[in-house]
């Protein structure tokens, strides 16, 4: 069944965190080290009552937005550890290993970051700007490959992080979305602005019964609140909107503009691991129940209202990370048996197909140009070209030593031209082995070194080619092997 429990738990080193797995799951979703989990939910909403979120994890060092990390060369052979510094504002040493400009391109490591302050939950990329979350409660702010700023959430841990120009929004654990600003006198100061919802909505629906709805058995609360993690953010095409998703099984609607909430959908069976705001008004949700819902928005007066038009996916195991090419013409899903499918605007969100390269489950995805990125919970980084409708598998790249739980990547427009018009992209990634990772990522398939050219930073990282001509064609049906979470392709 879907919702089977056990009775037995994978605890993370935040003790409010619970990974409960599904029978059918079995050694897919092992637990790295069996003491970490993934952070999406695979089975039924926790039976954690929600304050029990704001308790704060056990002391990983110093909380301190500000305190030292640890960073590593690629081909360092030891970690070298810093003590705290005296002073809120020092910096975090930093050390990159960045190739210097060529002719030809590569993909490979250009740096690395190893935090003592906890695992890594969350990233966001604007530009030259990254943004990292972690169990810490921090949120650090990262300039051109140096730490540039840093700020801290009252309680819970950052699970998500989205940009919307000025604005940065986080979603905790705690189920609360707080917002930040960016000071116009001082770009590397963040300022809470608010917190979703806000404490004046609250105290009015408290008031209301009508407000009230059910969210377990014989357990009220206001349907503005979620009442359990959020696990995922987005932003509607024209960055109005707001979407957040959350293990209570809902997504809500917030207003940016006035920070109201609009709508909440009881979205799914089981918890909600990703929402996608999409094109022509479409969200896509992806949750624990093994499903992937399409939602059409429609304009109800100065609200919103949203309508359940198609399931486009129903399977076993459960739906971790959903992602939308920039171009919005493909959908990418990944689940916990370790595959990623796709579907195709241009034929009615018909399947297109299943990118296999994973042995563990898919946490993550990321989007930018004809490139599609997925971490995954055997610790590597599959990296996906499309072209025109087939998918090949460009590289590999290695080198976390625990589950990859987020990823963002960014055009390099300096980078574009070279190598023969070569695009070249930025990557980023977060691992619950505490570290983040810089890789350079080249459109181009890995090819063998020049024998002239200079050394490149991946001595101890490796990028390893993965059938590199072998093709993915599209396909027009699919079924889920029940029982075995193995998804085969026929062709029609």
């Amino acid at each position: 069944m879907k919702n089977s429990r056990t009775s037995n738990y994978d605890m993370a080193t935040d003790s409010n965190v619970v990974l409960k797995k599904k029978e059918t799951v079995g050694e897919t979703l092992q637990t790295h080290d069996g003491q970490e989990e993934y952070s999406f939910r695979l089975s039924s909403t926790s039976e954690a009552g929600p304050a029990n979120h704001d308790r704060p994890p056990p002391p990983s060092g110093s909380s301190s937005p500000y305190n030292s990390a640890v960073w590593e060369e690629p081909q360092a052979s030891s970690t070298q550890t810093w003590d705290p510094p005296s002073s809120p504002l020092s910096k975090s040493p930093w050390s990159s290993h960045v190739a210097p400009e060529s002719s030809y391109t590569y993909t490979g490591l250009m740096g690395s970051l190893v935090r003592e302050e906890g695992h890594i939950y969350s990233l966001a990329a604007s530009g030259d700007l990254l943004y990292t979350g972690s169990d810490s409660k921090n949120i650090r702010v990262w300039k051109n490959q140096k730490e540039f700023s840093g700020f801290k959430s009252n309680s819970g841990l950052v699970k998500a992080i989205i940009i919307a120009g000025e604005r940065i929004f986080t979603g905790h654990q705690d189920g609360k979305i707080r917002v930040w600003k960016i000071s116009g006198k001082d770009p590397s100061v963040h300022k809470r602005i608010g917190t979703l919802p806000t404490f004046t909505a609250k105290i009015k629906s408290s008031f209301n019964p009508n407000k009230y709805v059910e969210v377990k058995k014989n357990q009220n609360a206001i349907w503005i609140k979620h009442v359990d993690a959020i696990s995922s953010l987005s932003l509607s095409e024209d960055k109005s909107l707001l979407y957040s998703a959350s293990w209570d099984k809902t997504i809500k609607v917030w207003r940016i503009s006035d920070s109201k909430c609009l709508e909440s959908i009881n979205a799914h069976d089981d918890a909600v691991n990703s929402v996608i705001a999409g094109f022509d008004g479409l969200v896509f949700t992806g949750s624990a129940d093994g499903t992937i819902k399409v939602w059409r928005r429609e304009l109800q007066g100065k609200g919103t209202k949203h309508f359940f038009s198609q399931t486009l996916l129903k399977q076993e195991c459960a739906v971790t990370a959903l992602a939308l090419d920039p171009y919005a013409t493909v959908l990418y899903g990944g689940s916990s048996d370790g595959l990623v499918n796709f579907w195709e605007r241009a034929k009615f969100l018909s399947h297109g197909g299943v990118l296999r390269g994973h042995k563990l489950a898919v946490l993550c995805l990321a989007t930018s140009g004809n490139l599609v990125l997925s971490g995954s919970a055997d610790t590597n980084i599959c990296v996906w070209r499309r072209e025109e409708e087939e998918h090949s598998c460009l590289s590999v790249l290695t080198g976390h030593t625990g589950p990859v739980k987020c990823l963002a990547v960014e055009e390099d427009r300096k980078g574009t031209d070279v190598g023969g018009g070569d695009r070249q992209y930025t990557a980023y990634s977060g691992s619950l082995d505490k570290s983040v990772k810089i890789w350079r990522v080249s459109a181009q398939p890995w090819e063998p070194t020049p024998p002239d050219a200079p050394p490149q930073p991946q001595q101890q990282h490796q990028v390893e080619s993965q059938n590199l001509h072998q093709r993915i064609p599209s396909v027009q049906s699919f079924s889920s092997s029940v029982g075995r979470g193995k998804v085969s392709q026929r062709r029609k």
